[in-house]
This record gives C-alpha cells, sequence and structure tokens, in this order.
C-alpha cells in the first residue's frame, strides 16, 4: 500500500472503538429499554426458580409435609415462572437480534457512503480487494458483534448480577467468598484480549491482502495466463494463504487455553469451596440440603454464562478490530473536491480556461506544469503528446475528480469550485478510452439511474451516435442482457453505448479521453461520424491517440513532460516543423504499414 495510507492499517483504541459502536444503538433507545426490562424480568424468573425448590426441599420435603394445596400453588408457581422466563427470553432475543440487524446495515450504509465520497487519489492508490475486503467482511464480523456477542454479554451480565442476590440473600458469608472468583475471571479476560487483538488484527489484514491479491488476479487473469505466471501467483498467494493461516491458528492455540478449561477449573474451585464449607458448617450445626442444593445450582448457572460469554470473547475480538478497521476508513479524509461558497452558477456557453495550472498526484513531483489554454463556445480542442505527458491530468482536473494545488480552472468565467456537483456532471459529457459497462440491459446502461430519461429519450440518443443499428439486430435490442463490463459486446459496441449515455445527458462540454484508441479501422468510422454530430455546437475537449482524427480542431495542444510545448492548428503545427510533425510522419509511416498489411491479407 502506498505510504501515505499506511495509517489505514494502525488500529484504533478498542475502547473509542467500542463508544463509536454503541453510539449506532442511540436512535433504537426506545426499543432497547423495552428489550432490556424482557431480559430483566426473563432473568428474574430464571433466578427464583431454585428459591422454590428450596422452599420444597426445606419446608416440605424434608420435615414430610406433604400438604396438597401448598405443594400445587408451589408447582404452578414454578411453571408460571419457566414460561414466563421462557417467553421474555424469547421476546428480548428477537427484539435485541432486530436492533442489531439494523445498526449492521446502517453502519454498511454509512461506509459504502464513505468510499462514495472519497476522492480518485485515494482509489489510485488503495487496492480494490482491500476495499472490499472492509466493506464485506469487516462489516460482516461487526454483525456478529451485536447479533452474537453484545446481547449475549447483557443477558449473562444481569443474569449473573441476578445469581449474587440471590446467593447474598441464601448465605452471605458465603456469597462474599464467591465474589473472590469475579477478578480471576476478569484477569482471564484480559489477557485474552491484550494477546488475541494481535493475532485477529494479522488475520484481517491477510485477509484484505487475499481478497485484494483475488480481485487483481481475476481480473488480470488473460495476462496471467498468456505469460504462463499461474505458479508464481499461486506461490505468492499461498504464500498471504499461509501467514493468514498462522494467525488463525495462534489464536485457536489462545483460545482452547484461556476460554473454557481455565473458566472449567475455576469452577471446580468454587464447586469445592462450596462443598467444603457446608461440609465444616454441618460439624457443628445442621446444614440446610435447600440451601445447598440452591448454592450448587446456583454456581452452575453461574459458570455457564461465564462459559458462554468467555467462548464469545473470540468473536468480540474480531469484531473490534474489524470495527476499529471500517472506521478508519469512514475517517478517511482524502475526499472528493466539493463545491465552494454559497453561489449556484450555471453552464450556459461551455467556455473553458485554464490559467497557470500546476498539479501533482504525490505532491512532490508535477504531471502539470503551468498549463494555459481557452477553448471557446462550440470550438474543439485537441491534447496530443507522448505517454505521461500530462494529457489525462488535464481531463481529470477538469471533471474536478483532484483538487488545483496552484493555478485557476475557469467554465463560463467561473472557478470550477464555485459549481454544485450536479451542475458539473450533467454538462460536462465524458467518454473514456475504455467503457465501463454495468451489469443489466442497454436502455439501462444508457439511462443509468437517472429515470428522468424516457425509452424515446434513450432511443434517440442511440440513435444519434449510430449505435441503434446493432442495438435494434439483437434479439431482445434495448433489453439485451450486458454481463460485467460489457464483455459480451466488441469494444466499438460499447463505446458506442457510452456515447448513447453521455448524449442522453445532453451536455454542454464534451470530453474525449481517446475514444477511438481500441477500436478497428471499420468501426472507427462509425465512431468518428458519431463523433462528428456529438462534437457539433458543443465545447470539446479530446484526447487525441490518432492525429488524423483531429485535423479539423480549432486549436491543438502539444504537451511534453507536463508542459504546452507548441500549439496551433493542424496546418500551422505541420509548419512548424516540430514535434508535432514528428509524430505526425510516424504515424503516416505505421498506417501505411497497416494499410500495406491489410491488402496482402486480402490478397492471400
Amino acid at each position: 500500500m502506498i505510504e501515505r495510507h499506511k495509517h489505514l492499517l494502525v488500529p484504533l483504541p478498542q475502547g473509542a472503538v467500542f463508544k463509536r459502536l454503541l453510539s449506532y444503538a442511540k436512535p433504537h433507545w426506545k426499543w432497547l429499554i423495552i428489550a432490556f426490562l424482557l431480559l430483566v424480568g426473563g432473568t428474574g424468573a430464571q433466578i427464583l426458580g431454585p428459591i422454590l425448590i428450596k422452599v420444597f426441599i426445606d419446608d416440605y420435603l424434608t420435615p414430610r409435609i406433604f400438604e396438597l394445596q401448598p405443594l400445587l400453588w408451589l408447582g404452578i408457581g414454578y411453571l408460571v415462572l419457566y414460561f414466563s422466563s421462557a417467553g421474555m427470553n424469547f421476546a428480548q432475543s428477537l427484539m435485541f437480534q432486530k436492533i442489531a440487524l439494523r445498526i449492521i446495515q446502517q453502519l454498511r450504509i454509512d461506509v459504502f457512503a464513505k468510499v462514495e465520497r472519497l476522492g480518485l487519489s485515494f482509489f489510485d492508490q488503495f487496492p480494490t480487494g482491500g476495499l472490499v475486503s472492509r466493506i464485506t467482511n469487516d462489516t460482516e464480523q461487526v454483525k456478529e458483534l451485536y447479533v452474537s456477542v453484545m446481547a449475549i454479554f447483557v443477558q449473562n451480565i444481569v443474569f449473573l448480577v441476578g445469581v449474587f442476590v440471590a446467593m447474598f440473600a441464601l448465605n452471605v458469608q458465603l456469597a462474599i467468598f464467591c465474589l473472590v472468583l469475579l477478578p480471576a475471571i476478569i484477569i482471564i479476560m484480559q489477557l485474552y484480549r491484550r494477546y488475541s487483538s494481535k493475532y485477529y488484527s494479522v488475520m484481517s489484514e491477510k485477509l484484505s491482502q487475499l481478497n485484494a491479491r483475488l480481485n487483481e488476479s481475476i481480473q488480470g487473469m488473460t495476462i496471467i495466463q498468456v505469460f504462463r505466471q499461474e505458479r508464481r501467483m499461486n506461490r505468492d498467494f499461498q504464500k498471504t494463504n499461509e501467514e493468514h493461516n498462522d494467525a488463525h491458528f495462534k489464536s485457536i492455540k489462545l483460545d482452547g487455553l484461556l476460554l473454557r478449561p481455565a473458566v472449567d477449573f475455576i469452577s471446580i474451585m468454587a464447586l469445592v469451596l462450596v462443598l467444603s464449607y457446608f461440609g465444616i458448617t454441618s460439624l457443628n450445626s445442621p446444614v440446610e440440603i435447600g440451601v445447598l442444593y440452591a448454592f450448587v445450582n446456583y454456581l452452575d448457572r453461574f459458570f455457564e454464562p461465564v462459559n458462554q460469554m468467555m467462548q464469545r470473547l473470540s468473536l468480540f475480538q474480531q469484531a473490534m478490530i474489524s470495527a476499529g478497521r471500517v472506521f478508519r476508513l469512514m475517517d478517511h479524509d482524502e475526499l472528493a473536491p466539493v463545491k465552494q461558497g454559497n453561489q449556484s452558477p450555471r453552464i450556459t456557453e461551455g467556455v473553458i480556461e485554464f490559467r497557470g495550472v500546476t498539479f501533482s498526484y504525490d505532491g512532490k513531483q508535477d504531471v502539470l506544469k503551468n498549463i494555459n489554454f481557452k477553448v471557446n463556445e462550440g470550438e474543439t480542442l485537441a491534447l496530443v503528446g507522448h505517454t505521461g505527458s500530462g494529457k489525462s491530468s488535464i481531463i481529470n482536473l477538469l471533471m474536478r475528480f483532484y483538487a488545483i494545488k496552484k493555478g485557476e480552472i475557469l467554465i463560463d468565467g467561473v472557478p470550477i469550485e464555485k459549481y454544485e456537483d450536479e451542475e458539473l456532471r450533467s454538462k460536462l459529457g465524458l467518454v473514456l478510452q475504455d467503457p465501463f459497462l454495468f451489469v443489466g440491459d442497454i436502455a439501462y446502461n444508457i439511462r443509468l439511474y437517472d429515470d428522468t430519461i424516457t425509452d424515446k429519450e434513450v432511443k434517440e440518443a442511440a440513435e444519434f451516435v449510430h449505435a441503434h443499428p446493432f442495438i435494434n439486430r439483437l434479439p431482445k435490442g434495448y433489453e439485451s442482457s450486458v454481463g460485467e463490463r460489457g464483455s459480451t459486446f466488441s469494444s466499438g459496441q460499447r463505446q458506442l453505448i457510452s456515447f448513447a449515455r453521455t448524449m442522453a445527458r445532453k451536455p454542454k462540454v464534451l470530453v474525449l479521453d481517446e475514444a477511438t484508441a481500441n477500436v478497428d479501422t471499420e468501426t472507427e468510422t462509425v465512431i468518428q461520424a458519431a463523433l462528428e454530430k456529438m462534437r457539433r455546437g458543443r465545447t470539446t475537449i479530446a484526447i487525441a491517440h490518432r492525429l488524423s482524427t483531429i485535423k479539423d480542431a480549432d486549436q491543438i495542444l502539444v504537451l511534453h513532460q507536463g508542459e504546452i510545448v507548441e500549439r496551433g492548428t493542424h496546418q500551422e503545427l505541420l509548419a512548424a516543423n516540430g514535434l508535432y510533425h514528428k509524430m505526425y510522419l510516424l504515424q503516416q509511416g505505421a498506417e501505411k504499414l497497416d494499410e500495406i498489411a491489410e491488402e496482402a491479407a486480402l490478397e492471400s
């Protein structure tokens, strides 16, 4: 990961994470109170059960008093307590689970909304698979905290308090002895939290790296197979997977040592303490069998919830680590540039102007240096230059994907940062070199969630860019399915659909990022015709790969190492006999070679 994103790997303090997780429960406080009251009622009913049995043993069974009416009331009371406890515990458990699911649903919405607001500079440098892991795997772990841990913890803590209250009611001295057990249990919990957090942090990070590697490998599978890199990729994946497995195994060993075995040992010592107390007491005075039964029963009930909580400590630790990773992402401040000021200007003419713009992605090396140009309404500006010369960076700044550090970009004389996102995005139509299509159908990809665009307008946009003929030939027409990234269509067809998507919104400014670079000559003819219609009456800024396609541009800027080294029309630049002239001659020679190769192929 890039150095400036290393802080995303640093764990947050667990106290702060837990407090923040609890804040998500505030909107549900009324239902939480009702669930808590039901929990207290159900727990109280459970605790009173052994008291009734103690009364039965000491007051009726031991003295052999078997009066029907009192025994009947004791039996009815025990059954009422049992069924009341079962009913209230079911209701409170259902309510806690429902609240937990709503909380995690809101958390996922919040983290995804934050990701959508992050700037492209973040996505340029953060692995996609790692990001997906935080939104899916980590939030799933947090869900387990609410669903499987917190509800159980609350329920068992209330139950433990009730057990101690009942113990003090039966025998104060012995109950005080049993309180000595609590520090030992707390020490075990703290030891577990201290060591397990290290292992779970490594597990989460390695799982994130696995997802990142999987995402990269699947997307680049063609290259992997072409260059026969399957074994190397498998070794790299296996190494990361082994590191994840090692951390997981260490956590399992820790679970085996500090969870159930340690608590079982303490429970045995507690039982020995109670039996020893009653045994010693019986030497001097009679022991009530009912009290002995109740104490042993309460001890058993005391350690069962302790065991449940200890077994869920592993889930708690995983959830806290995952929640910290999620909150780190939500706190990341590398946001996309937004509007500044209170004005709400409108783009009416589409006049674009760059004034002394200098820009750097990493804050160290400038990729654009003192860029100055102006494009009037309806004119076409072409950007040419070798790879890395800064062409795409100009487009990225114009679309406000990145913030400007030095200089100014004006649209209709207004600084670009003064425009609302909606105004800027609706008036600037962008067509990329590699068009992105979403899973759905063709009409959906042209409309793209904009319900104001009617079916008629979808068809008109497709006809406008000459996409209608090939769409109409498909069995289902505009309802034809589109696979992931449009893999079922050719590059030219995907480009035409992206043209239609742009034109359906009737932009005032058209931005083309090498729109014909990846298409064949025949398809390029169709696309050039579409581009000609699209540019008519619109301000256009186009990155040109083939210089023959920009001969009619009103102005051409030649970029080299982030600077404008030449500017003028096609004929003026050729006459200048500079860099543009050399590039043109090279392309002309390459195109002639391509034509000869095509003719030879046809003859053969």
